[in-house]
């Protein structure tokens, strides 16, 4: 049977232009669904990993085409709560070469932002599941949803849930002292902490030394200390953090590091040329959250989170349309790109 993952949060309505287009140039814009933990369900799903997301939306039909957009790829939405008036929005401008991409969010008033304690039956949902996923742009969205969050933390840790959290600071969102705060609280019921090179130093003044994410400079050794800091302060049993190295909007240099309690697994390097970097960090935790469910030990565990992440980087959209094979592949060194046939 396989193993039941929950995950929680917005999905929004994705309106970009076509390719490298501009907002201002742009006469259309073409329309998807994409949002941290529905990502990670997706990326689940398509492993074969029994995935479900958990939500508010809208019962019209523009709320209905996000729920159908999950159920495609086998994503489980039974406990997703029908009710609200809109489907948040974000509008993507892609970058390219030293033109950052640009993101502006419409979500304001929201089913979801809209929700309250008793839309969820978290007992229930958690019943004969094995993993929790969140990430810290759902409590972002209000106090309510907030507690919402705490809600789900707690009823996972009393159904012996796994937790995992995507620390995901967005500054659009919420101020840092208010994101530090909210997410000390949650991250008390955390088992797993994912967090890029500014998550930790932003959301609880947890910093690498000699790391200057506008170079693009990582300091490995820096980040040995960021992982122990953040496990020694909240009980995390496993600690990943994303290494991106920025050459440019289209060229990154792309790697992780994970931190178990006892040793520090630093996987390989990709060097990615850049399709669409949106839901590349999602994608790296539903690698982790795969392999931990498929008991890798930790140097395969993260191997595989990175490949999975690197792969999404060549893919438009949010979803991460890959199957266990090619992350297979790409972790275990056939990264040419050559034509399969």
């Amino acid at each position: 049977m396989a193993k039941k993952v929950v995950t929680f949060g917005e999905l929004m309505l994705r309106l970009a232009p076509e390719g490298y287009y501009r907002f201002v140039q742009a006469d259309t814009l073409g329309a998807t669904f994409g949002g941290g933990e529905a990502n990670v369900a997706v990326s689940l799903a398509n492993y074969g990993l029994d995935a479900k997301f958990v939500s508010k939306l809208p019962a019209h039909e523009i709320g209905q085409a996000a729920v159908n957009s999950l159920r495609k790829y086998g994503v489980d939405t039974t406990d997703i709560v029908r009710g609200g008036d809109r489907v948040g929005i974000y509008y993507l401008e892609k970058g390219a070469s030293q033109r950052p991409s640009k993101v502006i969010y419409d979500r304001a008033g929201s089913s979801i932002a809209t929700a309250s304690k008793s839309d969820f039956d978290w007992k229930k949902i958690f019943e004969g599941v094995s993993w929790f996923h969140f990430t810290g742009i759902t409590p972002a969205l209000n106090d309510e949803v907030a507690e919402i969050c705490l809600e789900a933390c707690k009823a996972a840790k009393e159904a012996g849930v796994t937790i995992s959290c995507d620390l995901n600071y967005r500054n659009k969102l919420w101020s840092k002292e208010k994101a530090g705060k909210v997410m000390a609280e949650l991250c008390q019921y955390v088992d797993v902490c994912i967090a890029n090179e500014e998550d930790a130093a932003d959301v609880f003044g947890i910093t690498s030394k000699g790391t200057d994410v506008t170079t693009g400079t990582v300091n490995r050794e820096g980040y040995k200390d960021v992982a122990k800091q953040l496990a020694d302060r909240f009980g995390f049993e496993k600690v990943a953090i994303t290494l991106r190295e920025s050459i440019s909007a289209n060229d990154n240099n792309w790697s992780a590091m994970l931190y178990d309690g006892k040793d520090y697994y630093f996987s390989k390097k990709y060097k990615m040329h850049i399709v669409d970097r949106v839901g590349g960090g999602d994608s790296f935790g539903g690698g982790l959250i795969c392999a931990c469910l498929n008991e890798y030990g930790p140097q395969e565990t993260i191997e595989f989170a990175v490949a999975a992440s690197c792969l999404k980087h060549s893919i438009e959209g949010d979803y991460n349309m890959v199957s266990m094979d090619e992350v297979l592949k790409l972790a275990g060194g056939d990264g040419s790109g050559r034509v399969q046939r």
